[in-house]
């Protein structure tokens, strides 16, 4: 075993470490309270190897946020849901779904997400992610301008944050009924639009 392999161990060892330890203040209080010196505190960590590895407790946010709602670099984008997909293969296929909707069930996450203070930043994490992705699929789907995709794009995911919490995200069966209902929706909506912007 190489010197660098046990580095890299021990590094995404120590970041898992501050991440799970963020989240457990989270259960404890909400992020208004927490800083860096209790992270450090109850991570066990000094304040320099919190540095080393993050910029500030908002680098530490994101990441778990990030982990949370399972941004990855895939490419695939998905607007809405094809209609007819049944519930099934929603369940079996979490990659069918748009990121928004994407937001992981895990207990682990759900006081986090449940923070009412977060909710703007977390919807504004979501549009910075996709946004450039999602609103040229929008128009594609519309003919509407990139303005007016995008304003179609920020409803889309307000609304989607707000069922994913009042599941207090709980990606249950109730949810997944909801879910469709929402895209057969959307889907209808974008097809109206697509057709009087034809005409």
């Amino acid at each position: 075993m190489t010197k660098k392999n046990k580095l890299d161990r021990r590094t995404i060892y120590t970041i898992n470490t501050i991440k799970d330890s963020f989240l457990e203040l989270i259960n404890q209080e909400p992020y208004s309270q927490i800083n860096v010196a209790k992270l450090c505190r109850h991570a066990d960590i000094t304040r320099s190897t919190f540095y080393s590895h993050f910029d500030n407790l908002t680098a530490v946010l994101n990441a778990v946020l990030d982990d949370a709602m399972l941004f990855t670099d895939d490419t695939q984008v998905a607007t809405t849901i094809d209609p007819t997909v049944s519930l099934d293969l929603l369940k079996e296929n979490e990659s069918l779904l748009p990121a928004c909707q994407r937001i992981a069930d895990s207990s682990k996450y759900r006081q986090l997400l449940m923070d009412p203070n977060l909710n703007d930043y977390i919807i504004g994490r979501i549009v910075a992610h996709e946004k450039d992705q999602i609103v040229p699929a929008i128009q594609k789907r519309t003919n509407l301008s990139e303005s007016e995709a995008e304003l179609l794009f920020i409803y889309s995911i307000h609304g989607s944050f707000a069922i994913n919490k009042r599941h207090h995200f709980v990606k249950d069966d109730a949810w997944y009924r909801e879910l469709q209902l929402l895209n057969q929706f959307t889907s209808a909506g974008y097809e109206f639009i697509k057709q009087n912007n034809s005409n």
